[in-house]
């Protein structure tokens, strides 16, 4: 991890990647405390403290899974389309969290995520001939993703 700055260039996508994840965060806060306890949900919502620490260990283990594919020795077309698709389902993540809780638009947001949940596949083939293990950090993001679609999914026909 030492070669060329490959730590700071880790360290650059995590953090950039924390950033957007918090901000996404920060422009709901408002909405979940008012808003969105007032929603039905279905009975496996997660409590809230839950979202928090997992969205900052999945946000980490992703900004790793970029870095990774960034100090790679792949070509840089590669390493670039790669990182373009990272960058598109970073967006896709960042504007679900805008259409759910900021604009109150659950059904909006679940066309999102289901895009996202595509654009993390997407992302996890580019990324696998890169750095497989980059990959294979992201399977807890497709898995988290997967389960908001479906809650987000009951929101929609229970509200």
């Amino acid at each position: 991890m030492q070669r060329n700055g490959s730590f700071w260039k880790i360290a650059v996508m995590v953090v950039v990647t924390l950033v957007i994840g918090g901000s996404a965060g920060f422009a709901t806060t408002d909405a979940i405390r008012t808003w969105y306890v007032t929603l039905e949900k279905p009975f496996f919502n997660p409590p809230d403290w839950i979202f928090g620490p997992v969205w900052t260990l999945l946000f980490v283990l992703m900004g790793y899974a970029a870095g990774m594919v960034w100090t790679s020795e792949a070509s840089a077309f590669m390493k670039r389309r790669a990182l373009a698709v990272y960058a598109i389902q970073l967006v896709l993540n960042f504007s679900w969290s805008i259409l759910f809780f900021a604009l109150k638009k659950p059904l909006f947001a679940l066309v999102d995520i289901v895009l996202l949940l595509v654009a993390i596949l997407w992302c996890m083939q580019l990324f696998r001939p890169i750095e497989a293990r980059a990959a294979h950090l992201l399977v807890p993001y497709l898995l988290w993703v997967g389960f908001a679609t479906i809650l987000n999914a009951a929101i929609v026909s229970m509200n």
